[in-house]
């Protein structure tokens, strides 16, 4: 069985990317050397420049910390964690910026990651977000899950802690002054699937979003799980389906996808065991119906992400 959305750093290292559209996969160096390189930025450069996160705190962001790389990865980007407020709660957040952007002073893209599991499974991992950040480069943005790893509340897997994906947007749009907000995107994995859709139906800031082994029917995880995730999301939600069909069907969006009017990109395995194969291919199907949905399939049981999608999805990124 595959780790959710678990890679190991060395294989995120080893990412790659291809067109879209079809699966045919492009032949490239995929490590982190292939990637053109950057003069790490020093402390006398963040000091006097519009991305040194510490200008940004205030009673509402704080907590501000520059955390170390790896030199492969410092000498692509610098990342931050940092707490903000959202409904009163603590949440802990990170914030990883191209090198390159910090050397033009120019304003970015972003790339809001909403992660997976629950509880402490699936924390998040800063290298794995500095390594996105590298390859993409664009800023990516992300947040723990009410109740997980420094963040205050209680998870209600795709319930109030929604509220703190839109405010870590506001955030982007508002506080922070350096973010692109033309062309936002979100990436979900998993559980972060719901959150992904969720936002997209919801925020129109948010431009185009990508879902790998996403969860798009909370009815079927709930029928077909046997492993636990039962008693997790009964006590994320406060009942089962039966108790409690509107909270499911809000968490669901198989049954609303009509409302999700930007380009998509959904990458998922037909073996994957736990999210089935079937909620993605209703998505697409529902999907293409009025917006642009591009469908990438595997033949395994992979849960997560597959070598070559890393080119694929900048590909996409920036062809739609």
């Amino acid at each position: 069985m595959k780790k959710l959305f678990a890679l190991s750093l060395s294989a995120v290292m080893a990412l790659s990317f291809v067109g879209c559209q079809n699966s045919t996969t492009a032949d490239s160096d995929t490590s982190v050397n292939s990637i053109e390189s950057t003069v790490p930025v020093t402390e006398s450069q963040i000091k006097n420049d519009i991305y040194n996160l510490y200008d940004y705190e205030n009673d509402e962001v704080f907590y501000v910390e520059k955390m170390d790389l790896n030199d492969k990865l410092s000498a692509l980007c610098t990342t931050y964690e940092f707490s903000f407020l959202s409904d009163g709660y603590q949440i802990k957040a990170y914030i990883s910026i191209p090198n390159e952007s910090i050397e033009t002073q120019k304003s970015c893209k972003c790339l809001l990651y909403n992660r997976g599991g629950h509880y402490s499974y699936g924390s998040l991992d800063y290298e794995y977000l500095s390594t996105i950040c590298a390859y993409t480069k664009r800023i990516v943005v992300a947040c723990e899950i009410r109740g997980d790893n420094g963040s205050e509340g209680q998870d209600q897997f795709g319930g109030d802690e929604l509220h703190d994906v839109i405010k870590l947007i506001d955030l982007c749009e508002n506080h922070f002054g350096f973010v692109d907000m033309d062309d936002f995107g979100t990436m979900g994995v998993s559980r972060g699937g719901v959150a992904t859709y969720m936002t997209a139906r919801q925020d129109k800031r948010i431009k185009k979003i990508i879902v790998c082994s996403g969860i798009a029917d909370l009815f079927q995880c709930y029928e077909e799980r046997e492993d636990g995730m039962k008693q997790v999301l009964r006590d994320c939600i406060g009942g089962s389906p039966e108790e409690m069909p509107e909270e499911y069907e809000k968490r669901s969006a198989v049954y609303w996808a009509d409302e999700i009017k930007i380009p998509v990109l959904i990458i998922h395995s037909n073996g994957d065991t736990k999210v089935p194969f079937a909620q993605a291919e209703k998505m697409n199907e529902l999907l293409k119906e009025h917006t642009d949905c591009t469908f990438i399939t595997y033949n395994d049981d992979m849960h997560g992400f597959h070598e070559e999608d890393i080119p694929k999805i900048i590909e996409w990124l920036e062809n739609k």
